[in-house]
């Protein structure tokens, strides 16, 4: 019964194209909402993280608005291409735990991005005085299991890398828009 219900969500494209852009808009208003409300400062591996994010946004709400003009293993290869997307990010996010859990260091020295200002001259005066905060502190870990938030970007993503993936094999199956 859940199987089969599964696989009818996942053989509409609307269901799942709508779902990727909004778990992609929700996961970066939650990195906003940490970085604005909760004054975490992200590092550059952070930001990285974003940006995955932000093309799966691009492609799913593409994929929303051209259902009808594409055919259907055009829609079924951009299901794979977000669930490529997902997967290339819960690798960004695996690197970044293992640099917040010491198992190796980041490429980048100072890895703190500065805050940006509401001019131009404002935003070169923040580059320049930026602290230099570094990619290997946690400055927020769940207080139960102790899990970061690039942790937590590592689960998610491969959990929705695999939920495309099955996507992308339904809809070729059996199309249906």
């Amino acid at each position: 019964m859940i199987v089969a219900h599964a696989k009818k969500l996942l053989s509409s494209p609307r269901t799942v194209f709508s779902g990727v852009a909004a778990i992609s808009a929700l996961s970066l208003a939650a990195a906003l909402t940490a970085e604005v409300a909760f004054d975490l400062e992200p590092c550059i591996l952070c930001v990285y993280q974003r940006i995955p994010f932000v093309l799966a946004l691009i492609v799913s709400l593409l994929a929303l608005f051209l259902r009808k003009k594409l055919n259907d293993i055009t829609i079924a290869s951009l299901a794979g291409l977000c669930s490529l997307i997902f997967l290339a990010n819960s690798g960004i996010a695996f690197f970044h735990s293992g640099v917040e859990r010491h198992w190796w260091k980041s490429p980048f020295e100072g890895c703190a991005v500065p805050p940006l200002g509401d001019d131009v001259q404002t935003m070169l005066e923040n580059i320049l005085s930026a602290p230099t905060g570094s990619c290997d502190e946690i400055p927020w870990a769940d207080p139960i299991l102790g899990l970061s938030m690039a942790n937590y970007n590592v689960l998610l993503c491969f959990a929705l890398s695999g939920i495309c993936l099955l996507a992308m094999q339904t809809l070729r199956q059996s199309p249906s828009r």
